[in-house]
């Protein structure tokens, strides 16, 4: 049986149970252990320890946003709010966190609140650094289904959009132009020629749907970094999403010739213009998008090409003992991803405020049941 070890990375907004979102990040970074602030106050970060246990994996999830609320009651009346961007607002301001931090700086001054968004970033280990660059250029072409999984950002400012993802449509992703990369090798030398244009002002400016990732890039890499996702607030769906990425990553280890340089009937360069038009199209209508296959250029749309690739890599997840966190797949693909369901009450009730409050005391609910069912459990064990 094969587990890889999984991470991941979490993005949180703070702030009222009415869903005013309020910056936060300097205090939590000083009173509880394993929070990072970001840039702007109002996002805060946890980081799991990568697990290869799903179980286990769920309690990592947990156990700091339980820590957060516990502290976040002792200053107020806040808690954590879902979504991806601003909802309720204000996008019109930057909340420095750090004011003297000249990399802040930058980021404020170069991208201003189009970086304030709230996400998941999810690790998968992987040692060999071609089986890595190998996953990264299959995951890449297949991350707009991962958004079209995740979107749950359809509001800003308290205003509809019109993208599922907000987040990943105004997310400035950087640098521009970002090929497929052909070894490690080819990402080393492409990693310090960004960095001698100041295309990238340091090794962790790489700002695209997926990337490699270790503990000094680019030469030392031990995971892939899935980077595209919306904030996942219900941590059942997270862990589907994460074991769909497992699950495909392994059926890739077993067939090298998925790897999209080698097996698609298109060039490279078209390669990246039609993943280019899939992230758009995935960031407008999620899982309801027209897209079109890297295998061939034909048009699918993501709801299918998600159900194909879940029956190709179910054996593989049935196999390695953690199916059962795959399943929910299923049900995001019925009931609809966090924007659809949001965008469905908003066509009843166009009052955005109460949607959020909603969704706020949901997952309260759904993290305290799991946490006391699960957790407390397996602590013991």
């Amino acid at each position: 049986m094969t587990r890889l070890c999984k991470g991941v990375e979490v993005e949180m907004y703070t702030g009222t149970s009415q869903g005013e979102i309020v910056g936060l990040s300097d205090r939590i970074s000083q009173y509880l252990n394993g929070f990072v602030r970001e840039p702007d106050s109002r996002n805060v970060e946890y980081t799991t320890a990568p697990l290869s246990c799903y179980n286990r994996l769920l309690c990592a999830l947990l156990r700091p946003r339980r820590h957060l609320r516990d502290y976040l009651d002792t200053i107020g009346n806040y808690t954590i709010i879902p979504g991806s961007t601003l909802s309720l607002g204000d996008s019109q301001r930057f909340y420095r966190s750090d004011p003297i931090n000249p990399y802040h700086s930058f980021i404020e001054n170069s991208y201003g609140t189009d970086v304030v968004t709230a996400s998941v970033h999810i690790n998968i280990g992987i040692s060999d650094p071609e089986v890595l660059m190998r996953a990264c250029r299959l995951v890449r072409v297949e991350a707009p289904l991962y958004l079209a999984l995740s979107a749950s950002s359809p509001f800003l400012d308290g205003q509809v959009t019109g993208y599922h993802s907000t987040r990943w449509q105004m997310f400035p992703q950087t640098p521009q132009q970002v090929p497929f990369f052909e070894s490690h090798h080819h990402f080393i030398q492409w990693t310090e020629e960004q960095l001698r244009l100041k295309t990238m002002q340091n090794v962790r400016h790489l700002w695209t749907s997926v990337r490699p990732n270790g503990h000094n890039r680019p030469y030392h890499l031990n995971r892939l970094e899935l980077r595209i996702c919306d904030l996942i607030a219900d941590p059942i769906a997270l862990l589907s999403v994460i074991a769909l990425l497992e699950a495909r990553l392994l059926q890739l280890m077993d067939d090298p010739s998925l790897d999209p340089l080698n097996s698609s009937q298109l060039s490279p360069e078209s390669l990246l213009h039609i993943t280019d038009h899939n992230e758009r199209a995935a960031a407008k209508h999620s899982l309801d998008a027209q897209l079109y296959h890297w295998q061939d250029g034909r048009p699918i749309k993501a709801t299918p090409w998600i159900e194909q690739i879940y029956q190709e890599v179910s054996p593989f997840a049935k196999q390695n003992g953690f199916s059962c966190f795959l399943s929910p797949i299923k049900k995001i693909l019925r009931n609809g991803n966090l924007a659809q369901q949001w965008l469905k009450k908003y066509e009843d009730s166009s009052d955005i405020p109460s949607i959020i409050t909603a969704e706020i005391e949901a997952i309260a609910q759904q993290e305290k049941m799991l946490e006391d069912k699960l957790c407390d459990t397996l602590l013991v064990a």
